[in-house]
């Protein structure tokens, strides 16, 4: 009977072992992989309806389009120097004016009312100098009058001292005479003497009152032609020699003192004011510059003034052109401007589109080398213009991106291009 023969189970080599366990790994791989590539979201789209730009390199300017208006470079506002009822109009707008001229004439009752006591105060006054200066003529002539009487007095008493002086000498008189006439003169010397001190005091006084008196005189005056010129003001008249683009004023409407009431333009050369949106205030400054596209001619503008009142969300900068004035240009004109806001650098650029409603410049479809698919890839961007954005990262030149409005896409991972 022969012996049964055990037999032993062959067990697999680890190299075996291992490149089974790779072959699985790789399958599941694969299967993995095709299955989340079915399950990532793809669109069919029509290559026709979307915009493919591709990103480049070049010089890029921050700048931002803006409406200019041409204004003549002079202007000069009318107003009213004195307040008043607009009594009659000389001139239209629309027309040419010449320095001087007469534009129209407001009416004030107080003022004329002013002017009438002014002018009876100064008449007043004036007749009262007149009377003053008559009584001074008189008044000197009465001490004229006096010294001539006080040097007569003392002349004979000199004579009649000189006299008995002599005759004392010889006892021809008595002493008590010869005393009497010597007292008398000594008197009449003195008494000359204080009437000349008082009478030289008494002028004084009265030529200081009559001094005081001229002078106010003289102020009624001057205030009656100051306020004859405020009268001469109610005549508003062109400050210069130009064409009156404006008058707002109507027969019978009152006018404040300072109130503007229209303006003259000189019409020699013009500017642009344009409007900005306060957002870029801190940005712009004196000196910025512009472009603008004229008759198909590029000309180039500079800021000249800033104005940072904010109206309505908006400031406003006055523009001058660099050189001569465009040929053709008009007042009233509007000027389409792109307005400077920095140098000019080298950057990356793509071109501006509606993709960026949708995605906030935070990534872009960019579409595979073999131009059939497009996927989204994360950017950044930084600073823009009209035309373009600066690409800070994400992007590199030659990629191709769509830049046409995503907002039919949805939340598509995949654009598979028809």
């Amino acid at each position: 009977m022969g012996m049964d023969r055990k037999i032993e189970k062959k067990k697999w080599p680890p190299r075996k072992i291992a490149l089974v366990a790779f072959i699985v790994i790789f399958i599941a791989f694969v299967i993995y992989v095709f299955l989340f590539k079915f399950r990532t979201s793809s669109l069919n789209v029509e290559k026709e309806r979307i915009t493919i730009s591709t990103v480049t390199k070049g010089p890029f300017q921050e700048y931002i389009a803006v409406m200019g208006n041409v204004m003549p470079r002079y202007t000069h506002y009318l107003s009213a120097d004195e307040g008043g009822r607009v009594e009659e109009i000389y001139i239209e707008a629309g027309t040419m004016v010449k320095k001087g001229d007469r534009i129209l004439k407001l009416s004030n009752t107080n003022l004329v009312l002013d002017i009438m006591w002014r002018e009876a105060d100064f008449f007043s006054a004036s007749n009262n100098l007149r009377a003053t200066r008559l009584a001074m003529e008189q008044y000197k002539m009465q001490l004229r009058k006096e010294q001539i009487d006080v040097d007569n007095s003392l002349l004979q008493q000199r004579r009649l001292y000189e006299r008995y002086n002599e005759m004392a000498k010889e006892d021809l008189i008595s002493r008590h005479e010869y005393e009497l006439a010597k007292d008398q003169y000594d008197y009449l010397v003195k008494k000359k003497e204080i009437t000349i001190e008082s009478q030289k005091n008494d002028l004084e006084f009265r030529e200081a009152q009559l001094k005081a008196l001229e002078d106010s005189v003289n102020r009624l005056q001057e205030n009656l032609v100051v306020a004859k010129q405020r009268q001469e003001n109610l005549y508003v008249k062109a400050p210069v020699t130009g064409y009156l683009t404006a008058l707002d004023a109507e027969v019978g409407q009152s006018k404040t003192q300072g109130q503007r009431m229209g303006q003259v333009d000189i019409l020699e050369g013009f500017k642009v004011r344009a409007g900005i949106d306060e957002h870029y205030l801190p940005r712009i400054e004196v000196n910025k510059t512009g472009t603008f596209d004229l008759a198909g001619q590029t000309h180039k503008l500079v800021v000249k003034k800033v104005f940072p009142e904010v109206r309505e969300g908006r400031f406003e900068v006055d523009l001058d052109f660099v050189g001569k004035d465009p040929t053709g240009i008009t007042r009233g004109q509007t000027l389409h401007i792109d307005l400077n806001l920095s140098d000019m650098t080298e950057a990356v650029l793509l071109a501006r589109g509606g993709f960026f409603q949708s995605s906030g410049g935070n990534w872009v479809y960019i579409l595979d080398k073999s131009g059939k698919f497009a996927v989204k890839r994360n950017i950044k961007v930084g600073r823009y213009n009209t035309d373009v954005y600066e690409v800070l990262d994400g992007l590199v030149p030659g990629d191709q991106v769509i830049t046409s409005s995503y907002e039919s896409f949805g939340n598509i991972d995949r654009l598979i291009l028809k």
